[in-house]
């Protein structure tokens, strides 16, 4: 039995090569349970493959053929092999982080096999403090960013007692969940055009508003003003074609510390983020004498609150959009490029905020479009980058999680670099924490490592910058 796939995960699987696998992972660090002995973790393991019953979610295997026409389908595989998929994995001495970003770099920039079921994941040993590592990956096709994390909160527990966890593909309504919030988000974005001819009013409200949204749009983008395009992001280092192979960097901050920040200085948390990301950024490519005297733009993903007035459909309602942040790299002083970015953040939200959803999708997708159609048309390195990288925030949970006993103790994203955006950085909150995760290309963004030091110097600058005493 063939399903039809949507065309945002068609999208995905016709942009994937060898250069950029098309898949968003997750590294999560397990502090095993009081009294667990040295085989704890890989008993984990072996009870984990006693499951018989998997989740429909993760026998799904990608086909296409003459029968479909070329056009991209989901079967269930009927080959399953779970040993496959989960597999079982050590550190080399000493055990540090190091090792196991190294690792994790490594396993992220292999492409999952389209003859399978499109995940794995891997239980990892051998840390010299004891913890167990899981690293996962899953491809953007079968699920995003936000329903993976969805997926993630409701496969563990809350209880420390509760001994037997099931694995995420034995977790039937977690993942029959996590797959039904993908087909609806998926379905709300197609349902956006038939929607806009369900009545006079959304013909008049969003066809004849589309022109307008992009005139607006377009005029912003002219003026250097924050918005869903940007006409003058710099190029850099970062903003070549890129490798398959893949560096990783991890490491969290507490959310004490940055909500003061932002109370402080009358900003968010966001804001925050995208401060320490911006003095990180600066002084990385200062370090390599390629810090360019405009500033950097970053792609970010923000989410409105829209009234009924706004909407076509009366309904009113949430809507998500991606703004090109300013970030002030050209600025030294840490307080004032917060300031700048708070400005630009908040003329972004402004400019969105005037649309409906549609007109907010449209502008969006088009703002990111250049990625796409940059490599495809042979103008890489001939035109300036739409954007020099994404940096994006995802809310995680906020109580402590648990897997058959072992409090989880960080979770770190990795996310997807493509041809002209060799670096990502992605976070996400989880219990009174701010995990970040940099991935990138190996070549293209050398020693992505130093960045975690320059997060942290930047975290203090902004501390200092806004009276708070260490």
């Amino acid at each position: 039995m063939f399903v039809p796939m949507d065309p945002t995960a068609q999208g995905f699987m016709l942009a994937e090569s060898r250069n950029t696998p098309m898949h968003v992972g997750g590294l999560q660090l397990f502090t095993p349970p009081d009294g667990a002995g040295p085989e704890w973790g890989r008993e984990q393991f072996e009870r984990s493959l006693q499951v018989t019953d998997i989740a429909p979610l993760y026998l799904k295997r990608p086909k296409r053929s003459l029968t479909t026409a070329g056009t991209w389908f989901w079967t269930e595989d009927d080959e399953f092999d779970l040993e496959y998929h989960v597999r079982h994995s050590a550190l080399p001495a000493p055990g540090r982080v190091r090792e196991l970003l190294e690792l994790c770099g490594r396993l992220h920039g292999t492409r999952l096999a389209r003859e399978r079921p499109l995940w794995e994941l891997h239980f990892i040993e051998g840390l010299q403090d004891g913890r167990i590592a899981i690293y996962s990956k899953l491809h953007h096709a079968l699920v995003d960013g936000v329903a993976a994390m969805r997926l993630l909160q409701a496969t563990m527990d809350t209880d420390p007692s509760v001994t037997d966890t099931p694995p995420a593909w034995a977790a039937r309504q977690a993942a029959a969940k996590a797959e039904r919030d993908q087909e609806e988000t998926s379905q709300r974005l197609m349902d956006l055009p038939v929607g806009a001819f369900r009545s006079a009013l959304a013909v008049s409200s969003e066809a004849a508003g589309l022109p307008f949204a992009l005139l607006k749009t377009l005029n912003r983008g002219l003026r250097n003003e924050t918005a869903p395009i940007s006409l003058y992001a710099p190029r850099t280092i970062l903003n070549q074609k890129i490798t398959g192979a893949r560096r990783f960097a991890a490491q969290q901050w507490s959310l004490d510390r940055i909500k003061a920040i932002g109370k402080a200085s009358g900003t968010t948390v966001n804001d925050v983020v995208l401060a320490m990301c911006s003095g990180a950024l600066r002084h990385y490519l200062l370090e390599m004498d390629e810090l360019p005297s405009q500033s950097l733009i970053a792609m970010v993903p923000v989410s409105l609150k829209l009234d009924s007035a706004q909407s076509a459909d009366a309904s009113g309602g949430n809507a998500v959009g991606t703004i090109m942040v300013k970030l002030a790299t050209d600025e030294p002083d840490s307080g004032a490029r917060l300031e700048a970015i708070h400005r630009s953040v908040n003329a972004g939200k402004e400019a969105l905020a005037s649309m409906t959803p549609t007109q907010i999708l449209a502008m969006s997708g088009l703002g990111v479009s250049p990625v796409v159609l940059q490599p495809m048309l042979r103008m890489q390195g001939i035109t300036r980058p739409p954007f020099n990288l994404v940096i994006s925030n995802v809310p995680g949970p906020r109580t402590t999680l648990y897997m058959s006993g072992a409090e989880l103790q960080g979770m770190y994203p990795m996310s997807i670099p493509v041809h002209g955006q060799a670096m990502n950085v992605t976070c996400t909150s989880y219990n009174g924490m701010m995990n970040f995760g940099l991935t990138g290309c190996r070549r293209t963004a050398p020693k992505l490592q130093r960045l975690l030091t320059h997060l942290d110097d930047e975290l203090s600058g902004l501390e200092e910058a806004c009276g708070i005493s260490a």
